[in-house]
Formats: C-alpha cells, structure tokens, sequence
C-alpha cells in the first residue's frame, strides 16, 4: 500500500514537472520574439503594429497590391514579392525607431515607408 502511494505522488509530481515546462516553453517562446503582419499594396504598408520589444522580429509581408514590392528594415530586405505572394524577414532589433520602406523606384516617395519603433 506504501509503494502505491509513493508511486501516485512521483507520478503526479512529475505531471506537474512537464506541464510546468511546457507552459514556461510557450510563455519563453512568445517573449523571444515578435511577429509583425505588413500588408503591402499601391503605394502603403499596413503593419498589424507599429512597435515591439527589444529583440527577435519577424515581419511576414504580404502583397496585397498589383505592382511587385519588397520590405527593407535595417539594411535588411524582402526579395521582390510578387502580387499575392508573401515573404518573411527576421531582424534583431535594440530599443529605437527603425525606418522602413520599399526600395522599388519611386514607391517610397509616394508613400510606401513609415517608422518600426522598439522598446
């Protein structure tokens, strides 16, 4: 009867142990990085937000327009994205406020940039 009960309370213990871990991973993984959503169409981005915290940054770019664009943070850029194609740019970015645009001719002085602020 003794050894069934030690045997319960390892087993619960370690229930505790690996539920512990996988909701500490997932609060661990959404504070390592930040997902940002930018739509892209004549002449404008639209970002789901225009900050994040310090860190890991994925923007996934999508092109809503019918002209091909690309997404430049950084020095770090999108290959040209064709209408209705996505693409994805990961950058680690330190608190401050990043300019962003689209290096196509012409598309950034009719409007297709703005300002990524980290905190």
């Amino acid at each position: 009867m003794r050894q069934s009960k030690i045997g319960i309370r390892l087993t619960a213990l370690a229930l505790v142990a690996i539920v512990a871990a996988v909701l500490g991973g997932s609060a661990l993984a959404a504070r390592d990085g930040a997902s940002v959503s930018v739509k892209m169409s004549e002449f404008k981005f639209v970002l789901s937000t225009k900050t994040a915290h310090a860190g890991s940054v994925t923007f996934t770019v999508t092109n809503k327009g019918q002209l091909p664009h690309d997404f430049k943070i950084t020095g770090k850029k999108t290959a040209l994205v064709k209408p209705g194609k996505t693409a994805k740019l990961t950058v680690t970015l330190k608190a401050g406020k990043y300019p962003y645009m689209c290096t196509v001719a012409g598309h950034a002085a009719a409007g297709m940039k703005g300002t990524f602020t980290v905190k």
